[in-house]
Protein backbone atom coordinates (compact mmCIF):
# COMPACT_ATOMS: atom_id res chain seq x y z
CA UNK A 1 0.00 0.00 0.00
CA UNK A 2 1.39 3.39 -0.99
CA UNK A 3 1.94 6.13 1.58
CA UNK A 4 -0.76 8.22 -0.12
CA UNK A 5 -3.26 5.34 0.10
CA UNK A 6 -2.37 4.75 3.75
CA UNK A 7 -2.98 8.40 4.59
CA UNK A 8 -6.34 8.29 2.81
CA UNK A 9 -7.33 5.14 4.71
CA UNK A 10 -6.37 6.63 8.09
CA UNK A 11 -8.33 9.78 7.26
CA UNK A 12 -11.40 7.72 6.33
CA UNK A 13 -11.22 5.62 9.50
CA UNK A 14 -10.80 8.74 11.64
CA UNK A 15 -13.84 10.38 10.02
CA UNK A 16 -16.01 7.32 10.55
CA UNK A 17 -14.86 6.96 14.16
CA UNK A 18 -15.54 10.63 14.85
CA UNK A 19 -19.06 10.33 13.48
CA UNK A 20 -19.76 7.22 15.53
CA UNK A 21 -18.31 8.86 18.65
CA UNK A 22 -20.61 11.84 18.14
CA UNK A 23 -23.62 9.57 17.63
CA UNK A 24 -22.73 7.32 20.56
CA UNK A 25 -20.93 9.31 23.26
CA UNK A 26 -19.46 7.57 26.30
CA UNK A 27 -22.06 6.11 28.65
CA UNK A 28 -21.31 8.56 31.46
CA UNK A 29 -22.48 11.45 29.24
CA UNK A 30 -25.78 9.87 28.21
CA UNK A 31 -27.44 11.86 30.97
CA UNK A 32 -27.69 15.60 30.53
CA UNK A 33 -26.53 18.13 33.10
CA UNK A 34 -28.83 20.25 35.23
CA UNK A 35 -30.60 22.77 32.99
CA UNK A 36 -32.06 25.29 35.45
CA UNK A 37 -30.69 26.70 38.71
CA UNK A 38 -32.84 25.47 41.59
CA UNK A 39 -33.89 22.29 39.77
CA UNK A 40 -30.94 19.89 40.17
CA UNK A 41 -32.94 16.83 39.03
CA UNK A 42 -34.46 18.46 35.92
CA UNK A 43 -37.92 17.94 37.40
CA UNK A 44 -40.63 18.07 34.75
CA UNK A 45 -43.69 20.27 35.14
CA UNK A 46 -46.79 18.37 36.20
CA UNK A 47 -50.26 19.62 35.30
CA UNK A 48 -51.76 23.07 35.84
CA UNK A 49 -54.67 24.99 34.32
CA UNK A 50 -52.72 25.38 31.07
CA UNK A 51 -51.96 21.68 30.58
CA UNK A 52 -49.26 19.14 31.46
CA UNK A 53 -45.51 19.19 30.89
CA UNK A 54 -44.80 15.54 30.07
CA UNK A 55 -43.87 14.25 26.64
CA UNK A 56 -46.98 13.31 24.66
CA UNK A 57 -49.38 15.38 26.80
CA UNK A 58 -52.45 16.70 25.00
CA UNK A 59 -52.20 19.95 23.09
CA UNK A 60 -54.68 21.94 21.02
CA UNK A 61 -57.72 20.55 22.89
CA UNK A 62 -56.64 16.97 22.30
CA UNK A 63 -55.92 17.44 18.60
CA UNK A 64 -52.16 17.41 19.10
CA UNK A 65 -49.44 16.05 21.34
CA UNK A 66 -46.62 17.70 23.25
CA UNK A 67 -43.41 16.89 21.37
CA UNK A 68 -41.10 18.05 24.14
CA UNK A 69 -40.99 18.21 27.93
CA UNK A 70 -41.27 21.20 30.24
CA UNK A 71 -38.43 21.43 32.77
CA UNK A 72 -39.43 23.53 35.79
CA UNK A 73 -37.54 26.82 35.97
CA UNK A 74 -38.36 29.98 37.91
CA UNK A 75 -38.65 33.22 35.96
CA UNK A 76 -35.23 34.89 35.78
CA UNK A 77 -33.30 31.79 36.89
CA UNK A 78 -29.93 30.95 35.37
CA UNK A 79 -30.04 28.32 32.61
CA UNK A 80 -27.19 25.90 31.86
CA UNK A 81 -26.15 23.86 28.82
CA UNK A 82 -27.27 20.21 29.15
CA UNK A 83 -24.33 19.03 27.02
CA UNK A 84 -21.42 20.43 25.01
CA UNK A 85 -22.14 21.55 21.48
CA UNK A 86 -22.67 24.24 18.87
CA UNK A 87 -25.26 26.97 19.38
CA UNK A 88 -27.62 28.26 16.72
CA UNK A 89 -30.64 30.51 16.79
CA UNK A 90 -32.66 32.33 17.74
CA UNK A 91 -35.49 29.78 18.04
CA UNK A 92 -38.91 31.42 17.85
CA UNK A 93 -41.59 29.11 19.25
CA UNK A 94 -44.62 31.37 19.39
CA UNK A 95 -43.80 33.61 16.41
CA UNK A 96 -45.67 36.48 18.00
CA UNK A 97 -42.92 38.43 19.71
CA UNK A 98 -44.25 37.93 23.24
CA UNK A 99 -41.97 38.18 26.28
CA UNK A 100 -40.95 34.51 26.15
CA UNK A 101 -40.63 34.04 22.38
CA UNK A 102 -36.92 33.26 22.36
CA UNK A 103 -34.63 30.26 22.59
CA UNK A 104 -31.61 28.49 21.17
CA UNK A 105 -30.57 25.16 19.65
CA UNK A 106 -27.57 23.10 20.79
CA UNK A 107 -26.11 20.37 18.58
CA UNK A 108 -23.23 18.17 19.74
CA UNK A 109 -22.14 15.21 21.88
CA UNK A 110 -24.55 13.06 19.90
CA UNK A 111 -27.59 15.22 20.68
CA UNK A 112 -29.60 18.07 19.20
CA UNK A 113 -32.08 19.99 21.32
CA UNK A 114 -34.06 23.23 21.31
CA UNK A 115 -34.44 25.13 24.58
CA UNK A 116 -37.33 27.57 24.39
CA UNK A 117 -38.59 30.38 26.65
CA UNK A 118 -35.03 31.35 27.56
CA UNK A 119 -32.80 34.22 26.52
CA UNK A 120 -29.35 32.83 25.70
CA UNK A 121 -26.15 34.75 26.28
CA UNK A 122 -25.43 34.24 22.57
CA UNK A 123 -26.91 32.46 19.55
CA UNK A 124 -23.69 31.23 17.95
CA UNK A 125 -20.45 29.56 18.96
CA UNK A 126 -19.66 26.61 21.16
CA UNK A 127 -20.70 25.91 24.73
CA UNK A 128 -19.63 23.36 27.33
CA UNK A 129 -21.82 21.04 29.37
CA UNK A 130 -22.90 22.83 32.56
CA UNK A 131 -21.77 26.25 31.32
CA UNK A 132 -24.13 29.18 31.79
CA UNK A 133 -26.38 29.38 28.73
CA UNK A 134 -28.71 32.24 29.59
CA UNK A 135 -31.71 33.00 31.77
CA UNK A 136 -35.35 31.98 32.02
CA UNK A 137 -37.77 34.52 30.53
CA UNK A 138 -40.80 35.97 32.44
CA UNK A 139 -43.38 33.24 31.70
CA UNK A 140 -45.76 34.52 34.38
CA UNK A 141 -46.26 37.68 32.33
CA UNK A 142 -47.63 35.60 29.46
CA UNK A 143 -49.30 32.72 31.34
CA UNK A 144 -50.17 33.90 34.88
CA UNK A 145 -50.27 31.03 37.36
CA UNK A 146 -48.53 28.48 35.13
CA UNK A 147 -45.62 26.43 36.47
CA UNK A 148 -42.79 28.36 34.82
CA UNK A 149 -40.62 26.10 32.68
CA UNK A 150 -38.18 25.67 29.83
CA UNK A 151 -39.63 23.85 26.84
CA UNK A 152 -37.07 21.18 25.92
CA UNK A 153 -37.55 19.63 22.48
CA UNK A 154 -35.26 17.22 20.66
CA UNK A 155 -34.62 18.29 17.07
CA UNK A 156 -36.09 14.99 15.84
CA UNK A 157 -39.03 15.39 18.26
CA UNK A 158 -38.15 12.19 20.12
CA UNK A 159 -38.71 11.93 23.88
CA UNK A 160 -35.87 13.52 25.92
CA UNK A 161 -37.22 12.42 29.32
CA UNK A 162 -34.65 9.70 30.04
CA UNK A 163 -31.78 12.00 29.06
CA UNK A 164 -32.95 14.55 31.61
CA UNK A 165 -32.75 12.11 34.51
CA UNK A 166 -29.66 12.76 36.62
CA UNK A 167 -26.81 10.29 36.46
CA UNK A 168 -26.71 8.34 39.72
CA UNK A 169 -23.09 7.80 40.72
CA UNK A 170 -21.88 4.64 42.37
CA UNK A 171 -21.78 4.65 46.18
CA UNK A 172 -19.13 6.94 47.62
CA UNK A 173 -15.93 5.39 48.96
CA UNK A 174 -15.86 4.52 52.64
CA UNK A 175 -13.65 7.49 53.51
CA UNK A 176 -16.34 9.90 52.24
CA UNK A 177 -18.97 8.74 54.73
CA UNK A 178 -17.51 11.21 57.25
CA UNK A 179 -18.53 14.84 57.24
CA UNK A 180 -16.28 17.87 57.48
CA UNK A 181 -16.12 20.10 60.56
CA UNK A 182 -19.35 22.12 60.66
CA UNK A 183 -18.47 25.03 62.94
CA UNK A 184 -15.35 27.15 63.27
CA UNK A 185 -13.77 26.49 66.65
CA UNK A 186 -15.18 22.94 66.88
CA UNK A 187 -12.79 20.88 64.77
CA UNK A 188 -14.13 17.52 66.01
CA UNK A 189 -17.88 18.30 65.69
CA UNK A 190 -18.22 17.98 69.47
CA UNK A 191 -21.83 17.39 70.48
CA UNK A 192 -23.45 19.46 73.21
CA UNK A 193 -23.69 17.67 76.53
CA UNK A 194 -26.42 18.50 79.06
CA UNK A 195 -27.35 21.91 80.42
CA UNK A 196 -30.40 23.48 82.06
CA UNK A 197 -32.33 23.18 78.79
CA UNK A 198 -31.63 19.50 78.11
CA UNK A 199 -29.06 17.32 76.33
CA UNK A 200 -27.73 17.43 72.78
CA UNK A 201 -27.22 13.77 71.89
CA UNK A 202 -29.45 11.78 69.54
CA UNK A 203 -32.47 10.32 71.35
CA UNK A 204 -32.24 12.66 74.36
CA UNK A 205 -35.60 13.30 76.08
CA UNK A 206 -37.72 16.16 74.79
CA UNK A 207 -41.05 17.67 75.91
CA UNK A 208 -40.74 16.43 79.50
CA UNK A 209 -39.97 12.90 78.38
CA UNK A 210 -42.86 12.67 75.91
CA UNK A 211 -40.58 12.89 72.89
CA UNK A 212 -37.06 12.16 71.71
CA UNK A 213 -34.39 14.33 70.12
CA UNK A 214 -34.27 13.32 66.44
CA UNK A 215 -31.03 15.15 65.70
CA UNK A 216 -27.79 16.09 67.43
CA UNK A 217 -26.59 19.48 68.65
CA UNK A 218 -23.11 20.38 67.39
CA UNK A 219 -21.48 23.00 69.62
CA UNK A 220 -21.06 26.35 67.85
CA UNK A 221 -20.47 29.80 69.34
CA UNK A 222 -22.93 32.55 68.43
CA UNK A 223 -21.75 34.31 65.28
CA UNK A 224 -19.23 31.61 64.32
CA UNK A 225 -18.68 30.63 60.69
CA UNK A 226 -20.53 27.50 59.60
CA UNK A 227 -19.26 25.11 56.89
CA UNK A 228 -20.91 22.55 54.62
CA UNK A 229 -20.45 19.01 55.99
CA UNK A 230 -20.55 17.53 52.49
CA UNK A 231 -21.11 18.60 48.88
CA UNK A 232 -24.69 18.93 47.67
CA UNK A 233 -27.67 21.03 46.70
CA UNK A 234 -29.09 23.66 49.05
CA UNK A 235 -32.78 24.26 49.70
CA UNK A 236 -34.67 26.29 52.25
CA UNK A 237 -35.26 28.18 54.36
CA UNK A 238 -35.83 25.61 57.10
CA UNK A 239 -38.01 26.96 59.92
CA UNK A 240 -37.69 24.89 63.09
CA UNK A 241 -39.50 27.00 65.67
CA UNK A 242 -42.08 28.60 63.35
CA UNK A 243 -42.29 31.63 65.60
CA UNK A 244 -39.93 34.06 63.90
CA UNK A 245 -37.43 34.26 66.73
CA UNK A 246 -33.83 35.28 65.98
CA UNK A 247 -32.61 31.68 65.53
CA UNK A 248 -35.55 30.42 63.44
CA UNK A 249 -33.59 29.85 60.25
CA UNK A 250 -31.67 27.08 58.55
CA UNK A 251 -31.02 25.20 55.34
CA UNK A 252 -31.11 21.69 53.91
CA UNK A 253 -28.26 20.05 52.00
CA UNK A 254 -28.85 17.00 49.79
CA UNK A 255 -26.02 15.23 47.99
CA UNK A 256 -23.06 12.85 48.27
CA UNK A 257 -25.48 10.18 49.51
CA UNK A 258 -26.74 12.33 52.42
CA UNK A 259 -29.58 14.70 53.25
CA UNK A 260 -29.39 16.90 56.37
CA UNK A 261 -31.03 19.97 57.88
CA UNK A 262 -28.84 22.49 59.70
CA UNK A 263 -30.91 24.71 61.98
CA UNK A 264 -30.19 27.86 64.01
CA UNK A 265 -27.85 29.16 61.30
CA UNK A 266 -28.23 31.84 58.66
CA UNK A 267 -26.95 30.48 55.33
CA UNK A 268 -25.29 32.61 52.67
CA UNK A 269 -28.02 31.37 50.29
CA UNK A 270 -30.92 28.93 50.21
CA UNK A 271 -30.40 27.37 46.80
CA UNK A 272 -27.62 26.27 44.47
CA UNK A 273 -24.68 23.95 44.95
CA UNK A 274 -22.13 23.91 47.75
CA UNK A 275 -18.87 22.03 48.20
CA UNK A 276 -17.76 20.10 51.30
CA UNK A 277 -15.94 22.47 53.68
CA UNK A 278 -17.15 25.62 51.89
CA UNK A 279 -18.53 28.50 53.98
CA UNK A 280 -22.25 27.88 54.44
CA UNK A 281 -23.23 30.75 56.72
CA UNK A 282 -23.00 31.79 60.36
CA UNK A 283 -24.36 30.69 63.70
CA UNK A 284 -27.33 32.75 64.94
CA UNK A 285 -27.47 34.38 68.44
CA UNK A 286 -28.85 31.46 70.46
CA UNK A 287 -28.01 33.12 73.79
CA UNK A 288 -30.63 35.77 73.08
CA UNK A 289 -33.32 33.09 72.99
CA UNK A 290 -31.96 30.57 75.51
CA UNK A 291 -29.61 32.41 77.92
CA UNK A 292 -26.97 30.10 79.38
CA UNK A 293 -27.50 27.24 76.92
CA UNK A 294 -24.53 25.65 75.16
CA UNK A 295 -24.94 27.36 71.78
CA UNK A 296 -25.19 24.81 68.99
CA UNK A 297 -26.32 23.92 65.48
CA UNK A 298 -29.20 21.45 65.42
CA UNK A 299 -28.18 18.78 62.88
CA UNK A 300 -31.02 16.54 61.70
CA UNK A 301 -30.96 13.91 58.96
CA UNK A 302 -33.90 14.25 56.57
CA UNK A 303 -35.01 10.71 57.45
CA UNK A 304 -34.47 11.46 61.17
CA UNK A 305 -31.81 8.75 61.51
CA UNK A 306 -28.81 9.25 63.82
CA UNK A 307 -26.04 11.42 62.22
CA UNK A 308 -23.56 10.94 65.08
CA UNK A 309 -21.25 8.55 63.25
CA UNK A 310 -21.03 10.82 60.19
CA UNK A 311 -20.02 13.75 62.38
CA UNK A 312 -17.02 11.89 63.76
CA UNK A 313 -15.18 12.67 60.52
CA UNK A 314 -14.67 16.25 61.65
CA UNK A 315 -11.75 15.19 63.84
CA UNK A 316 -8.60 16.88 62.62
CA UNK A 317 -10.40 18.50 59.68
CA UNK A 318 -11.68 21.63 61.29
CA UNK A 319 -11.28 25.17 60.08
Amino acid sequence: MSALSLIALVSLVSTVFAKQWDAHPPQQNRHWAQICAGNPTNQIRGCDKYGCGSYGADRHSGKGKHVGVDVICADGATVYAPFSGQLSGPIKFFHNGNAIDDGVQIRGSGFCVKLVCIHPIRYQGTIQRGQELGRMLPMQRVFPGIVSHIHVENCDRSDPTDLLKPHMPSPFPQQDQYWAAICAGNAVNEIRGCDSYGCGYYGAPRRNGKGKHVGVDVICADGATVYAPFSGQLSGPIKFFHNGNVIDDGVQIRGSGFCVKLVCIHPIRYSGNIVKGQVLGRMLPMQRVFPGITSHIHVENCDRSDPTRNLEGGKGKGK
